[in-house]
Parts: C-alpha cells; sequence; structure tokens
C-alpha cells in the first residue's frame, strides 16, 4: 500500500549494504526537502514526543493528504522526508490504513534507531493519523 516515492527509498534501501550508507541516504532526503516557512513552525504545528524540535502541518488538495515538515536535527528531517514519501498523496480515508511501522521496518529504521529516534518517529506517525483524521 505504500506509494510509489516511498518504494523508491526502499528500493535505494535495499541497494544500500551498509547501514552508515543508508543513514547518510536519510540524511540526504532531508537536506533535499523544501524548507518549512518559519511562520509555521509555531505550538499548534509542533509535534509533542520528539527529542528535536519536530513541526508538521498538513495541506489537503482533493481528497489527498500532504504535509509540510521540518526539524532542527538533519536525520530527524530525513526521517519526516521518509514519512513524507509514506503518506503524500494518500487519499485522507486511507492515511490510517497505512501500517507505519511495517512499512518503516522494511528500511530497518526500526533496529537502528535509537530508543528516543524512534519514539520521536512514533509521535510523528500518530501526528500524521491524527491530522488526517481531522481531516477526513
Amino acid at each position: 500500500m505504500a506509494t510509489q516515492a516511498f518504494e523508491d527509498i526502499a528500493d535505494t534501501f535495499d541497494f544500500l549494504d551498509d547501514w552508515e550508507d543508508r543513514y547518510r541516504h536519510v540524511i540526504e532526503l532531508g537536506k533535499a526537502m523544501p524548507p518549512m516557512d518559519p511562520a509555521l513552525q509555531v505550538p499548534a504545528t509542533k509535534v509533542e514526543g520528539c527529542a528535536s524540535q519536530v513541526w508538521i502541518m498538513p495541506r489537503i488538495e482533493n481528497g489527498r493528504f500532504d504535509f509540510q515538515g521540518d526539524s532542527d536535527a538533519m536525520i530527524v528531517r530525513g526521517l519526516i522526508a521518509v514519512l513524507h514519501a509514506l503518506y503524500s498523496g494518500v487519499p485522507v480515508a486511507e492515511v490510517g490504513r497505512i501500517d507505519a511501522q511495517a512499512e518503516l521496518a522494511r528500511l530497518g529504521l526500526d533496529e537502528h534507531l535509537s530508543s528516543q529516534r524512534s519514539n520521536g518517529l512514533r509521535a510523528m506517525v500518530q501526528r500524521i493519523r491524527q491530522l488526517s483524521s481531522a481531516a477526513a
């Protein structure tokens, strides 16, 4: 049920043998994301439960979910890019049906992130689900 953008990331991860290369790739994905307007980095868009500063601002267009996101930590910004690939363009009603834990496990993220980063990633997924649920 993953988007093509997420499948492309999964394919790249399959190609990269070393976790350090995968880690660098996640950081590069974050660097490639357009920056979020600082005016949107407000308490209402802040994701609680993350060690880093994280903001997610939803955009719903033609019944499809999208969001802008940003973080003050490069690896977290990369994780936001991975989540963007997973959820962007998905019909709002289907966002909650995506098994993010299983999809992210395909990348090995569950095995290689610190518990603090894993908790933050779960908080971001929960926030995305809440935002899409409110928009449905």
